[in-house]
């Protein structure tokens, strides 16, 4: 055999050998295109599946902040691997990191969408964005070899900024459905938001659910039931969504707070599977809940500027003053709190911030003999949540010790009104809810002469007013 043969038959199994060896990561890579492909057409429709896949979707959020790392480390390899060799050898490692740990987040992050029911524009735009990134780091795996065989092709360090680009929008996305869409905007200064992103209730800005109802939902709800997030079909950033419902049904019926089902989702005991909001965040505050009901009472309404048995002063409110640290006391408020049921509970980690008096666990039990055990820390207690609890008008004579109150809740109480006027001795008392009582609107005589008071809750009782025409207390 002639020199040129053999050359030519070793040239021949060089190629056959590269061909065989190619072939595999042809295979595995089209199978890839497939299973990431067939991802698209995953029913996303609100509809929950089984606990098992929700289980370990909630990893995703975990493993996602991987190949984001990676990603943005590669193109510094590159660059600084054009002066040191190793590094452009450290980046082909990074690359192949980045691409497998991008398809297991995105299988994770499928199991969650689809085992927890998520819906949405802002899930199913993250979802496609994450196949998109992996298609595309695909992609730079086969440019990158091309690039440096020829050292010549751009197309590599292209499809890297590409890359980083379709990173950066899945990412907002992902942070959209983590924080809400609005996020960045919910406190953006008035006239700045109302040029980026104007409010979803301006068709009637000063009515009541514009000012105390959407702000609530806006920032407590939002997050899981908007554009972002349709759980359980249900999205709460308009009147008109908020009044549709979801799959569940309507959520709000007007004049019957009692059958909305939002309003029964927001009072059960945290601990309930079925409490809202879920998972974790922040709860309603028994402030906002009375707002929401007193309008579910009064019609709610989309126009109406005022609510029957609301008032209101005013939006603006001082900062209140300190009242002192109450830390030396914390071994005597949990001894108070093991023996009594009640809590005391710290406004902040600022200990001259104060504490709330939260009575929830054993309300129906909690009478004025146990208010009255309270005051020995009358002066650092700056909210007093006694609503639906045992304590009668003779729990005024209690309270009034509690200088720094700010907040007091009664309602539901057995309270008449017949010691309301003592309550003019508080100064720094902003909030009184008196809902479904036995008080008269002549018992609220001597309270229209208190300077911070700017928050009153009188609907379902005596006193509420036969219309909303005056229901709100003129801010001048």
């Amino acid at each position: 055999m002639s020199v040129g043969a053999k050359v030519a038959s070793q040239s021949r199994d060089v190629w056959q050998k590269a061909r065989q060896g190619r072939r595999p990561r042809v295979v595995l890579g089209a199978a890839t295109v497939l299973v990431l492909l067939s991802l698209l057409f995953l029913p996303l429709n609100g509809q929950p599946h089984a606990d098992w896949l929700q289980f370990f979707g909630r990893f995703h959020p975990l493993l996602v902040h991987l190949p984001i790392g990676l990603i943005v480390l590669l193109p510094v390899l590159e660059i600084l691997g054009t002066r040191r060799p190793a590094l452009r050898e450290a980046a082909g490692l990074v690359l192949q990191l980045a691409l497998a740990t991008v398809l297991v987040a995105i299988v994770f992050g499928a199991l969650l969408a689809y085992g927890s029911g998520e819906s949405g524009t802002t899930v199913t735009r993250h979802l496609r964005g994450g196949i998109l990134l992996a298609l595309e780091l695909m992609l730079c795996v086969a440019l990158r070899r091309t690039w440096l065989e020829a050292q010549h092709t751009r197309a590599y360090f292209v499809m890297l900024g590409v890359v980083l680009l379709t990173l950066t929008w899945t990412a907002h996305q992902g942070g959209s459905l983590t924080y809400g869409s609005g996020y960045l905007t919910r406190y953006m200064p008035p006239a700045m938001k109302r040029f980026v992103a104007p409010s979803a209730v301006s068709s009637h800005p000063n009515s009541f659910f514009a000012k105390h109802i959407y702000p609530v939902l806006d920032t407590k709800c939002v997050s899981c039931h908007g554009t972002t997030k349709e759980q359980g079909g249900l999205r709460l950033d308009s009147y008109e969504s908020l009044m549709a419902g979801g799959k569940d049904g309507i959520v709000i019926a007007p004049r019957n707070p009692d059958g909305s089902l939002l309003l029964k989702k927001v009072t059960l005991p945290p601990s309930d599977p079925h409490f809202m909001p879920a998972e974790g965040r922040a709860p309603l505050t028994p402030d906002e809940i009375a707002r929401i009901r007193a309008w579910v009472s009064a019609g709610a309404s989309p126009e109406a500027r005022s609510v029957p048995g609301i008032f209101i002063a005013g939006d603006e409110e001082e900062a209140p003053p300190p009242v002192g640290d109450y830390s030396a006391l914390m071994p005597q408020i949990q001894q108070m709190q093991m023996s009594q049921g009640a809590k005391l509970v710290p406004v902040s980690a600022e200990p001259s911030d104060g504490l709330i008096l939260r009575t929830t666990d054993v309300a129906s039990t909690f009478d004025d003999a146990q208010l009255a055990k309270f005051q020995k820390f009358a002066l650092f207690i700056v909210e007093a949540e006694l609503g639906r609890t045992a304590v009668t008008d003779d729990s005024i004579s209690t309270l009034i010790q509690f200088k720094n109150l700010r907040a007091l809740h009664l309602e539901g109480t057995a309270v008449t009104g017949r010691n309301l006027a003592k309550l003019t001795s508080l100064p720094q008392l902003a909030y009184l809810n008196l809902s479904a009582t036995k008080v008269s609107s002549d018992a609220l005589g001597p309270l229209k002469n208190m300077p911070n008071l700017r928050h009153l809750y009188v609907f379902n009782s005596p006193a509420e007013p036969a219309s909303a025409d005056n229901s709100v207390r003129s801010t001048q």
